[in-house]
């Protein structure tokens, strides 16, 4: 589709044009824990808590951190008071406590969480109270994240399939066209906090009338759409157009967002030649790493090759099962795999070209595969067909995906909680977690996670390849973006 300029005005009305990884399958921000989905509803729908600029847990509609009860196992949170929903009615604990149930019904980190929920009630119209079984560490972390989000949303709107998006974000839903754009437009009467805007948390403010989400599945193009001045801004460009994106003459300006996260492939568990825990020991065993994560990125400065999950001086950093890592022993595999009766079945490999680096790593897999003994067949869909398809055991073997790098391990990936794709169920994961999540000392934490991480190595429901750095753009004419993993347009402002 043809777009206008940047420079063009679009009536009286301010916008933005932001170009996109693709068509996201749904706006439901519980039903999807995709990163995609997440940037855009975030905008709509806020969640009790949030993350600052430095990764602390901070109030968002809650009015304050909530009161906890010594023993761990009640929460008591306040609601801001008139706080406007879209629908023009003020926010009530019926919604928000309408809206966890249903996250708790539909997300696969609200599954996890309503697993150590005795029970959550009102306490009068602006406090709610979460009961738990047990203390629960990741509690506050889980009702932060944008995706799979805790979104509170209108109890009248709440629905399955979600229809009606009505939240209290700074902005509203107007309008979506498949394949063409979503548009969100300024809540006139939207609620902020009073406090200076950190990352997610502080003072939100829509300073643009419109937000134009564009789906442009080619990478390349858009690259071509920024340095054309098409967009105002383009999400997770290719490494190695930076050298193009710099030399423009001032018409782009790269983004970097340091410590961005982490590519990992996702193992069906469940069914087919993956659910074989020692095929995808022998699997782990074929793959290098480093291999694929220069294909990936290219440049030095936006990747690392490391095993540990966590960075060196957080307090989840281990090397737990780091001797399985970076192995590209193919005759080693190749005797792993017969070993575990692996026949030479097909095995499926879902991944797509919007996110580059998830197909240009996938690529160099299948080569170390093959080396191996094994069959990969690449099967190369739209994003929004990645996540459709990967809901189903019976048509994949294994998918190529990323995430962010956060504090709290729980919160990504979404195979640690329960019912993500891949499915990944044992006994020793259950006993573990339990053990993590119960424990809410820092420091003893810290280690069970070391435990954790090697289960993860020794079970292998899905490997973290690596760490990288991302590269998006803007239009010089944006003014005030702060970069980090989930983009967001509020606190925006585009020069004229």
């Amino acid at each position: 589709m043809g777009l206008a300029p940047v420079a063009q005005a679009q009536g009286a009305k301010s916008h933005l044009t932001l170009a996109m990884v693709g068509e996201p399958q749904t706006l439901d921000p519980m039903a999807s824990t995709a990163d995609l989905v997440g940037t855009i509803m975030q905008h709509v729908y806020e969640p009790l808590y949030t993350f600052d600029g430095k990764w602390r847990i901070a109030p968002m509609l809650a009015e304050a951190m909530p009161t906890v009860a010594a023993d761990g196992r009640k929460y008591t949170i306040p609601l801001r008071k008139g706080v406007q929903l879209h629908s023009g009615r003020e926010l009530a604990a019926d919604d928000v406590i309408a809206s966890l149930r249903r996250w708790m019904e539909t997300a696969p980190r609200g599954k996890a969480v309503a697993n150590e929920v005795e029970g959550i009630t009102a306490d009068g119209p602006l406090k709610v109270v979460i009961a738990l079984k047990n203390p629960y560490a990741p509690l506050l972390a889980q009702l932060a994240l944008p995706t799979g989000m805790a979104a509170i949303m209108a109890k009248e709107s709440i629905a399955t399939p979600l229809k009606d998006y009505v939240g209290t974000g700074p902005y509203r839903f107007k309008e979506r066209k498949p394949d063409q754009y979503i548009l969100l437009s300024k809540f006139e009467r939207y609620s902020a906090r009073s406090e200076s805007p950190s990352g997610y948390a502080g003072r939100r403010e829509a300073t643009i009338d419109e937000l134009r989400f564009v789906p442009v599945p080619n990478a390349n193009t858009r690259v071509e759409g920024m340095l054309a001045g098409q967009y105002h801004f383009a999400d997770l460009l290719p490494i190695e157009s930076l050298p193009r994106l710099e030399q423009a003459g001032g018409k782009v300006v790269p983004i970097r967002t340091a410590s961005f996260g982490f590519p990992y492939l996702v193992f069906n568990t469940k069914e087919g030649v993956m659910a074989n825990v020692g095929v995808r020991q022998a699997l782990s065993t074929a793959i290098g790493e480093g291999e694929m994560m220069a294909a990936g990125f290219g440049d030095t400065r936006f990747f690392q090759v490391l095993p540990n999950h966590f960075p060196e001086g957080t307090p989840f950093y281990s090397m737990a099962g780091g001797d399985r890592y970076n192995l590209r022993n193919a005759a080693k595999a190749k005797e792993l795999a017969e070993k575990a009766g692996y026949k030479g079945e097909p095995i499926r490999v879902l991944t797509s070209r919007q996110y580059d680096f998830h197909y240009n790593m996938a690529l160099v897999m299948a080569e170390q595969l093959k080396r191996a003994g094994f069959k990969p067949q690449l099967d190369v869909v739209d994003w929004a067909t990645l996540v459709q398809r990967r809901n189903d055991a019976k048509l994949w073997d294994m998918y190529v995906t990323h995430s962010g790098q956060f504090p709290e391990p729980m919160l990504s990936p979404p195979q640690l909680g329960n019912g993500a794709p891949g499915w990944w169920a044992t006994p020793a994961k259950e006993k573990l977690l339990a053990e993590f999540n119960h424990e809410v000392d820092p420091a003893r934490r810290g280690a069970l996670w070391g435990k954790v991480q090697q289960l993860v190595y020794e079970e292998v429901p899905y490997i973290v390849v690596g760490r990288f750095s991302s590269l998006s753009a803007r239009s010089p004419a944006v003014e005030g973006y702060s970069p980090t993993v989930w983009p967001f347009f509020w606190n925006v402002r585009v020069k004229a």
